[in-house]
This record gives structure tokens, sequence and C-alpha cells, in this order.
């Protein structure tokens, strides 16, 4: 079963996209911020769901940390921000996909199987 680290600061949209995710039959792990989400972060996180905007690290600094260590973790943004400056910058940090709130569950769910590595 894949595993996936999902940080989102808002409680009702982490919880729902928990949901969706669970529903769907993956192992969810759920941080409130980008500083708890890389102090969660092991070789057994096969996806990171990860919204932009939030206090003290948000997704573009988390994903910077994540590449720093040379760690290629597929990584999901979510955002209600659309400035395009966000989809330039994301794809510059080789993220898989940017998906808006609210976020739909079909969307998601092709997008997690879209970015997820092909040997899980």
């Amino acid at each position: 079963m894949p595993k996936i680290l999902l940080a989102e600061d808002n409680d009702f949209v982490r919880m729902q996209i928990h949901r969706f995710l669970t529903q769907a039959d993956y192992d969810v792990i759920e941080a409130p911020d980008g500083l708890t989400a890389l102090n969660l972060v092991t070789d057994d996180i096969d996806l990171a769901i990860i919204d932009i905007r939030m206090e003290p690290v948000d997704g573009f600094e988390f994903t910077k940390s994540l590449r720093a260590k040379n760690n290629n973790i597929p990584v999901i943004f979510i955002t209600g921000d659309q400035s395009p400056d966000i989809l330039s910058e994301a794809s510059q940090l080789g993220v898989k996909a940017t998906l808006m709130k609210p976020v739909e569950k079909d969307r998601l769910l092709k997008m997690v199987a879209r970015s997820l590595p092909k040997s899980i």
C-alpha cells in the first residue's frame, strides 16, 4: 500500500483529502504544517501532497529542503492561489502536479496515481 505524506494547515481540507486517500486504499501520514512534514519524511514515503501556503515552512521550502537532501519523493502541491508564478516555480522544483482548492476527489486520485513511482 503506497504511503502518502499530507501537509495542510487547514484542518477541514486536510481531513477531507485524508478521507479521499484512505478510501482509495492509500496509507496517509498527516502533518499540520511543512516543518512537521519535513520531520516525518522517511524512506518509505512514496508521495508528498503539500499545501503551498503554510507557516513556518511552506510548500516551496518543503520541496527545496527535500531536493537539497537528494530526496526525489514525488510532490503534488495544493493551493487556493491561482498565480501563474506558482506553476512556474513548482515546475522548476520538479513538482508533479498542482491542484486547486477545493480539491476534487477524482482529480486528486488521478494525480496521485499518475505521480506515484511506477515500481509501486
